[in-house]
């Protein structure tokens, strides 16, 4: 992997391949959806609000006017909604070559799925955990194919992860849930290679970062974050820009599953897309077991892996 200026004009042709990216009506999903879309893929919006799911097509549309682009229902604050999605995925495409896990939260207050839990984690890392493995079997029959969760350098804060605890609300504090929920996405995904590798699968799962964009990530944030976020903005990084790590993930030939790509700036808030490093707790083999145990056991959906 030797470009280290990597943009969207490196991403290969995307012709005859099906893309799903959660979250794509807006932010870093869109930015997403619209260069796979540029590149020939065909892309699945899996988006919660399909009206504004629709102005974000028409949008990309404009830009690529013979893309092709669908809107697909999902909700991954409902497990019935992940199910629901995936149902209707599987029966539409008998290939599916990426899913990008996009979709998140940032720093909102207690609130409870509508399964009962913490809203963080059980967007950021249950819907995706579920949507995943609920569409894995047709995506290992896919050559090739690649699973992108998106995390943050939010997972070196506040992070201590138990799985047995994760959903209290007692002492809640958004921003350790936020960055749980964040080190969810890079457990997860090592874990998930791992299985990969031991199935003998073509399919990679790989993890990315997006620094510190200029998103609507943070509309639920304290004020002092949003009035710093606000203050800051000439500062960061643009969505189209913070999508490259995930974009990069997703396509470049050279990339390996397990492998977490983000800015190579300071601190990792804006740069070039590279391979970066998590923190030493994401690597905790023990805990990324136990999160996957815990994880099925709440969604009550078994990984076929």
């Amino acid at each position: 992997m030797t470009t280290t200026h990597w943009t969207t004009t490196d991403i290969p042709d995307q012709s005859g391949r099906v893309a799903v990216v959660t979250g794509s009506n807006t932010g870093l999903g869109l930015a997403t959806a619209q260069a796979l879309a540029g590149a020939g893929a065909e892309v699945v919006m899996a988006i919660r609000n399909l009206d504004k799911g629709e102005a974000a097509r028409a949008q990309i549309l404009e830009e690529h006017p013979h893309a092709t682009i669908h809107l697909q229902a999902l909700d991954l604050a409902s497990l019935d909604s992940v199910r629901a999605a995936a149902d209707e995925l599987l029966a539409r495409y008998d290939r599916l070559d990426l899913l990008i896990n996009n979709a998140g939260l940032m720093y909102s207050k207690w609130q409870t799925t509508s399964d009962g839990f913490e809203m963080q984690m059980g967007v950021n890392h249950l819907g995706h955990f579920a949507l995943t493995n609920l569409l894995l079997d047709r995506m290992m029959a896919t050559a090739s194919s690649r699973i992108v969760s998106v995390s943050s350098v939010g997972h070196k804060i506040k992070s201590t992860l138990d799985p047995a605890t994760m959903m209290s609300g007692e002492k809640y504090d958004r921003v350790a849930a936020y960055g749980r929920s964040k080190l969810a996405n890079l457990l997860f995904t090592y874990e998930l290679q791992r299985r990969l590798d031991a199935a003998e699968s073509t399919t990679a799962a790989l993890v990315a970062h997006p620094g510190v964009s200029a998103t609507e990530l943070g509309r639920e944030s304290p004020g002092i974050v949003q009035f710093s976020m606000k203050i800051g903005k000439p500062f960061l990084q643009s969505a189209a820009r913070g999508a490259l790590p995930q974009l990069r993930a997703a396509t470049d030939p050279d990339a390996v599953g397990g492998e977490y790509f983000g800015p190579d700036g300071f601190m990792e808030w804006r740069g070039n897309a590279v391979v970066v490093t998590s923190s030493e707790r994401s690597h905790d083999r023990e805990l990324q077991q136990a999160l996957w145990a815990e994880s099925e056991r709440l969604t009550g959906i078994t990984s076929p892996i």
